[in-house]
């Protein structure tokens, strides 16, 4: 994924001359994980540019750009760095297009590596993206493969709307195609990426090949699981997700955020609205605990893992 993304910036670089990639160490290191690579030495200096220790000024100076014309992309360098940001971000470039009246457009990417799964030190495999998702005036995105995440941050450039691009680390290095030629999803589709009857999986990101093992260890005994990658976290792709759901008549939604007041939650409450009729059971949520992000020794108790996956599926399909 992380290979993916250098090729994807790249593209939409030299596709549109007014994209400019901002961040902590992104020149010549290539960022923290190196997503970054090459690109100052091919595009420039004034095009890559290494900002001050300051999120909050990068996506300040970010705002500036946008105003100007520009299509700024930013680097977050990890997911718990974001709230020095976070006044400009949900106060600032959320809202100033419906300030505007739509008369000004804010095309701005801000890009968050984010979870679990590296064994990394306090804030740094952090969740933060329902804090976002309940702006209005943001679009929130996470690719889980490298083929949609090369094609994704293309979108997210072009998009008109500033774009929360949400990366989960533990898959920058795991390998995967990428079809050069096509896309074969918009920016904010969900997608069913593994056909099943028994009970429908959804999540987004680093959860998604987690529930494609769970899918698989279940079939062997028996059960058949649908798995759904929802890919837009806002908004909110539900057409597929609400299909497969009347067709299975059972769900459970997997995150690696805390459960209380996430994006799972929401996605409960919804799918309860729109398809009560057609559920068997009760939604289920499977989530890391409503406590801080614990020491990365205990990150394999915090985070969901499969067997917490397989044993929601149990409870779905024994009711």
């Amino acid at each position: 994924m992380a290979k993916a993304l250098t090729m994807g910036l790249a593209a939409a670089m030299t596709a549109d001359e007014k994209v400019v990639l901002m961040g902590e160490d992104i020149g010549p290191l290539g960022g923290v994980f190196r997503v970054t690579e090459g690109l100052q030495k091919q595009f420039g200096v004034h095009r890559v540019l290494d900002t001050p220790l300051a999120e909050s000024g990068i996506v300040g100076t970010a705002i500036g750009l946008a105003m100007r014309g520009y299509r700024p992309v930013v680097e977050i360098q990890f997911d718990g760095f974001i709230f020095p940001a976070f006044d400009q971000i949900t106060t600032q470039l959320a809202k100033l297009t419906a300030r505007h009246e739509g008369a000004m457009q804010l095309p701005v990417v801000i890009r968050v590596p984010y979870g679990g799964h590296i064994g990394a030190v306090e804030h740094h495999q952090e969740s933060p993206e329902a804090y976002f998702a309940h702006t209005a005036g943001l679009r929130l995105v996470s690719p889980a493969t490298p083929h949609d995440a090369y094609w994704m941050i293309q979108q997210a450039i072009t998009s008109t709307d500033p774009v929360m691009f949400f990366e989960p680390k533990s898959r920058y290095w795991p390998k995967g195609d990428v079809d050069l030629a096509a896309s074969g999803a918009a920016l904010h589709e969900s997608r069913i990426v593994r056909a099943g009857t028994d009970v429908t999986v959804v999540g987004h990101g680093a959860m998604v090949s987690m529930l494609l093992d769970a899918a698989e260890l279940a079939a062997a005994e028996g059960t058949s699981i649908e798995v759904v990658d929802l890919r837009s976290l806002s908004p909110i792709d539900y057409a597929p997700l609400l299909d497969s759901v009347h067709r299975t008549g059972r769900l459970v939604v997997a995150q690696e955020a805390p459960g209380s007041v996430s994006i799972g939650s929401e996605i409960a409450a919804t799918v309860t609205e729109k398809a009560f009729y057609s559920l068997e059971a009760p939604v289920l949520r499977v989530s890391g605990y409503d406590t801080p992000f614990p020491p990365a020794k205990l990150e394999g108790v915090y985070l969901p893992d499969v067997d917490r996956i397989l044993h929601a599926v149990d409870r779905a399909l024994a009711y």
